[in-house]
């Protein structure tokens, strides 16, 4: 049976050669997975907000979209990963009756602040899967590269 890692809020994992990593309950959330194939190494992240700029000092920095992917990429460099790419789900719009104030559209917010970290770090961004207004949960296979994303009442993709 393949090791799986399951991620929470403002959490991080890096799984070498098999494994799985997962997370769940992906509302405007998102879960970022960045890897290198050729090295079969992985990292996932769920991040819950866009940026760091407004948090508390000593506030959680795997919790914020801008920090956690650097530090993730850190991570993954420093256990021997070179290339990487990256795969995303989540982003949800989770309240409707805010889809008109933009403060409240967090999903969007932090889809837009994942892509712009990304670019800004030189990873490309491969595959994502976000918006709409349902959950998810994702689930990486590291040897495979597959991020599986199970969407409340649309089944599941492949990405």
């Amino acid at each position: 049976m393949t090791k799986g890692e399951t991620i929470s809020i403002g959490e991080w994992k890096v799984v070498k050669g098999e494994g799985v990593l997962r997370t769940c309950g992906l509302g405007s959330c998102i879960g970022i997975v960045l890897y290198d194939q050729e090295r079969v190494i992985a990292g996932m992240v769920h991040v819950m907000l866009p940026d760091s700029t407004k948090a508390r000092k000593g506030a959680n920095p795997w919790r914020y979209a801008d920090t956690a992917i650097a530090s993730l990429q850190a991570e993954l460099k420093k256990q021997g990963a070179r290339k990487l790419c990256a795969k995303m789900a989540g982003g949800a719009q989770m309240f409707k009756h805010a889809v008109k104030r933009e403060f409240m559209q967090i999903g969007e917010r932090n889809a837009a602040a994942a892509r712009e970290t990304l670019a800004r770090l030189g990873i490309t961004l491969v595959a994502e899967d976000i918006g709409g207004t349902k959950g998810r949960t994702i689930q990486y296979d590291v040897k495979t590269g597959e991020l599986a994303v199970r969407t409340v009442h649309h089944g599941q993709m492949i990405l």
